[in-house]
């Protein structure tokens, strides 16, 4: 499937909404449109949120790199934004996306969260992908 990047509109006053924290960073969750699962979280800067916004793809701020990123530009695990939302007191941000490729994790799995509590036996190297059949 071929996903297209869309804008989102926006005005000044929504975007002075957003609280940052001492260091300039919003956490911003990244849910799938197609079924509601969470896929990831990342930190944003005011730049890559105006960025997401503008391009209609997701980019965020690597703390350990300290530079920009946008999703899936070396993977080609793209996010494609359909929604965005600030919570009620503007310190959290939720975009609703397209998943493009294997997954939103770098170890190549649907979602970050792969990892359960009380189930250390579990193998998350085992679970495939979106779209592939279990081995």
């Amino acid at each position: 499937m071929t996903f297209t990047a869309e804008p989102i509109e926006v005005t000044a006053e929504e975007l002075g909404r957003v609280v940052y924290d001492a260091d300039g960073l919003v956490p911003a969750i990244v849910q799938d449109a197609s079924n509601g699962e969470v896929l990831m979280m990342a930190w944003m800067n005011a730049e890559s949120l105006e960025r997401t916004l503008a391009t209609g793809r997701t980019w965020f701020w690597s703390r350990s790199r300290a530079e920009l990123w946008c999703k899936g530009e070396t993977s080609g695990d793209r996010q494609y934004v359909r929604a965005a939302f600030y919570d009620c007191d503007g310190d959290t941000l939720l975009f609703v996306v397209d998943q493009e490729g294997r997954g939103a994790c770098h170890t190549g799995l649907r979602s970050f969260f792969f990892r359960a509590f009380g189930h250390p036996d579990r193998d998350p190297s085992a679970e495939p992908a979106a779209g592939e059949s279990p081995a």
